[in-house]
């Protein structure tokens, strides 16, 4: 029996009654679903209509070819064929393969003495670039030299060529060990604000002090003889003064012509503004009082060539120091209204402060990494590695054994007498960067802004105290604790100057 479709032996055999065909039970059935119809006579054709046959299945018939010997032969070299094909393109694919092995391994070797001829001309314009660099500092030197010869050099370039003045240091020294004598002798007031008088702050005051269109306080002073009296640096351009006491504006000062970044009282009589136009400008007392308004005296620019991003006054206020994006940092005179010496760091500034002894200079740089000067010498004698981003502001405790740096990535607490990093706080992990941080004269509290403002305790091993959430919705950008804390003055994105404290 043979299946009418295929021509072989069926192995499940099934017959038609109406036309007696026999067929493969699983060809039939497809082609009967497929068209109803019997494959050889084209008539009608249900699947009722077959029939299984029964058949002795204990040996599986042949196919036709395996017949015979002549068939067998036939099959065998069919297989020997395929078996030939197959080894002839497995050949054929090893032989590309090692061909574009060949081509890769080339095209490496090109490419790695491409390199290194790029690392070789880089080298060797390095190497210029320092041979002209020593070449100019040589010829600068000379015809330093020659000027000096021939009186016709400033005695501030000369200064800044030279370092600080002697007179300067021994300033600096004087008011360092008078500084140094009195902290150690100094205990924390019983005025100071206890961790639950900080807990109930609230908002004091709101007052709007610069101008709503170019809204943005970025620093915030006090006067040192009288609190009431607050200095803030505004991104209009103006540094505005207001009377905490009387709740009401004194004159402005206008002169910059771009955003005021920072402004200090340079001791009772001054204030120092440094701005991104590039300039510092120091402004004098008009009047016996800080209601009578301030002048400017002196407008600084032949330091800088970027913007002046911060500006510090030395404990002794006779000094001042300015650090700017052009990645150097001026030490200057406040009565003569003078630049003593200028250094210039590894990159663009962010943040400078003194130490509250006058002798150390911290600085904060665009490349996450904070910088220790000693000011007798004007060498970088630490630097503290850890921020992964730039430093936004710095605060020495007041006994001068810490520091504060804030960044995006949080607030860093360092130990001066070990160099080393003995705290980290994450404020905002959920999101926001921190932009100021600022211990109040105890030393007992730090002050943190960002998307809030809050205070943490040194106490309490910097645990939170209080966090307030009434600040604009562009954040906290500076900040400055009253006497004994007992206030807390909060500058934010906008134009206006918040007040937290105890209410009456």
């Amino acid at each position: 029996m043979f299946c009418s479709i295929s021509g072989n032996v069926p192995e499940d055999p099934v017959v038609s009654k109406k036309t007696g065909h026999v067929f493969e039970r699983r060809l039939i059935e497809k082609y009967v679903q497929e068209t109803g119809k019997c494959p050889v006579t084209q008539g009608e054709l249900a699947l009722d209509d077959l029939l299984p046959l029964s058949t002795n299945k204990t040996v599986k018939p042949r196919a036709t070819p395996a017949t015979s010997i002549p068939g067998l032969l036939g099959l065998f070299h069919d297989e020997w064929d395929a078996l030939m094909l197959e080894m002839h393109a497995l050949r054929q694919g090893l032989h590309t393969s090692r061909q574009e092995l060949s081509h890769a391994l080339y095209q490496h070797d090109a490419a790695c003495r491409v390199i290194a001829r790029l690392m070789r001309e880089r080298d060797e314009a390095r190497a210029a670039l320092d041979s002209m660099r020593e070449t100019l500092r040589a010829e600068f030197e000379a015809k330093k030299r020659g000027g000096e010869e021939e009186g016709t050099e400033a005695p501030s370039k000369r200064a800044k060529a030279e370092g600080i003045p002697q007179s300067a240091v021994d300033d600096m020294a004087a008011a360092n060990a008078a500084l140094s004598k009195a902290r150690k002798k100094r205990a924390v007031a019983d005025s100071v604000a206890t961790p639950e008088d900080v807990a109930g702050f609230t908002l004091l005051g709101s007052h709007a002090v610069h101008s709503a269109r170019s809204g943005g306080i970025l620093g915030i002073d006090t006067h040192p003889d009288n609190s009431n009296i607050v200095a803030t640096a505004g991104a209009d351009s103006t540094v505005q003064l207001f009377d905490l006491s009387q709740q009401r504006l004194l004159p402005a000062l206008k002169g910059h012509s771009k955003r005021v970044n920072a402004a200090r009282f340079a001791g009772a009589g001054a204030i120092v503004s440094g701005s991104a136009d590039k300039s510092v400008r120091i402004w004098r007392a008009a009047g016996a009082g800080p209601e009578d308004g301030y002048t400017c005296a002196a407008v600084l620019s032949e330091c800088h060539s970027g913007d002046v991003v911060a500006v510090t006054v030395h404990p002794g206020q006779r000094y001042f120091v300015t650090a700017s994006a052009d990645a150097s940092w001026a030490f200057w005179d406040v009565q003569a209204a003078e630049c003593l010496k200028q250094v210039t760091g590894d990159a663009p500034y962010t943040a400078a402060e003194f130490h509250p002894d006058g002798l150390i200079l911290a600085t904060g740089g665009a490349d996450s990494v904070v910088r220790v000067w000693e000011m007798r010498g004007q060498k970088n004698v630490a630097q503290f590695e850890g921020h992964t981003a730039p430093v936004t502001s710095l605060s020495f405790s007041e006994n001068g054994y810490h520091l504060a740096t804030a960044a995006a990535d949080g607030i860093k607490l360092w130990d001066l007498r070990k160099l080393k990093n003995f705290k980290t706080l994450s404020p905002y992990e959920g999101g926001g960067a921190c932009t100021s941080v600022a211990f109040d004269h105890s030393g007992l509290y730090l002050s943190v802004g960002g998307p809030d403002a809050r205070v943490y305790g040194a106490k309490q091993d910097w645990a939170l105290v209080k966090a307030w959430g009434d600040v604009p919705k562009k954040g906290v950008t500076a900040l400055k604790a009253g006497p004994d804390m007992r206030t807390l003055l909060v500058g934010g994105g906008d134009h206006t100057l918040r007040v937290f404290g105890e209410a009456a």
